[in-house]
């Protein structure tokens, strides 16, 4: 089929140089394919090297506490995907006898590891002929056919049976990444580059089409509190636990919340726009001394003092190592110290003067 043949030479001279595309290990490839779920490429390669440094093997996976899990993955988001990710593993160990499954139904029983993950694993891993198809697959196989195009899941079955139709059964691993690439490099969804497209003379859209109407984002302002006291190297800062039953991510630390009405702009230290799903946070986050905690809402979390040094070790929201990162708080940035003032230099000055 022309289809294959061209897009598999493509992709052949055109592949980018990603780390999970170096090995067949089939542990890897699932860490990279969970990873890649509804985030860019460019920030999965850095997460996935220092993820793969700490667990090289799925027994080291398994052995961790799921606070160490969650502590690399910190800032990437959809932090579902690692709880389920690291359960999976342990089923793995357990059930399994340490052998990942290499068939995608089998893969598709492991807690948390969807359709697509399964199909990706398999087919890349262990040479199984069935189609991955994400949201770039869709995109492309939508324009292909000339369907129009409807939201959500819609046509998903569809769309996975045209795929399983074009899917090479001799390279399918190759051919599943090849359709992911052409999605994210030249069938962009907006001015794709029709040009540079391999199966373009049988595309029946040829360049953008109508897309369904998305949902408007939602808007929600927030304060937080930025508390800190010692000093260096003993510098900590006071970080609250979100709900075990929380609906995003239960357990996991974040800045305290600022009494409403509280806040004073001499105590302004950043303002930061932050997007989780559908709403966009616009927080403002304020710098109190150690005496002015009663100016924290009230909340039932669990409120601790953890040491600047170990922050990076934390199960930390991506909302709250952008806030410390963008402070100069966090370890490694600043020079390697953090910015930070001592107790006494709390009671002279507001946290509004903290040097950058």
């Amino acid at each position: 089929m022309d289809f294959r043949q061209n897009l598999l030479q493509w992709f052949d001279q055109n592949a980018r140089e990603l780390p999970w595309r170096l090995t067949r290990d089939p542990y890897a490839i699932w860490v990279s394919e969970t990873m890649l779920q509804q985030t860019r490429v460019a920030v999965v390669i850095d997460y996935y090297t220092r993820f793969m440094a700490r667990f090289p093997t799925l027994q080291s996976l398994a052995n961790a506490e799921e606070s160490e899990v969650l502590a690399l993955w910190s800032g990437l988001g959809y932090y579902r995907r690692a709880r389920a990710l690291h359960e999976s593993a342990r089923a793995v160990i357990t059930e399994h006898q340490g052998q990942i499954p290499t068939t995608a139904a089998a893969l598709s029983r492991l807690p948390g590891v969807g359709v697509y993950t399964a199909a990706a694993v398999a087919s890349i891993a262990f040479g199984e002929p069935v189609a991955a198809v994400d949201g770039n697959v869709e995109r492309v196989l939508t324009r292909y056919f000339g369907h129009e195009p409807v939201p959500g899941v819609a046509r998903s079955g569809e769309l996975r049976r045209a795929a399983e139709h074009l899917v090479d059964p001799e390279r399918p691993g190759d051919f599943n990444q090849a359709m992911m690439e052409l999605g994210a490099t030249v069938c962009l969804p907006k001015a794709p580059m029709c040009l540079a497209c391999p199966v373009r003379e049988g595309c029946a859209t040829r360049g953008e089409h109508a897309v369904p109407r998305t949902k408007k984002m939602l808007s929600q302002k927030t304060a937080l509190a930025l508390v800190q006291r010692r000093q260096w190297p003993k510098a900590e800062v006071l970080l609250q636990r979100r709900p075990p039953d929380a609906s995003q991510m239960p357990n996991m630390w974040e800045l305290p919340g600022v009494k409403e009405g509280q806040e004073s702009q001499d105590m302004l230290l950043l303002t930061v726009r932050h997007s989780i799903t559908n709403t966009n946070y616009y927080v403002t986050v304020y710098g109190l001394t150690i005496n002015e905690q009663k100016l924290l809402a009230r909340d039932t979390g669990e409120r601790v003092w953890v040491p600047v040094l170990d922050l990076l070790e934390q199960p930390l929201t991506g909302l709250t190592r952008k806030i410390l990162k963008r402070l100069h708080v966090l370890p490694g940035y600043s020079g390697g110290r953090p910015i930070i003032l001592s107790e006494q230099e709390e009671a002279q000055a507001n946290a509004a003067a903290l040097p950058h």
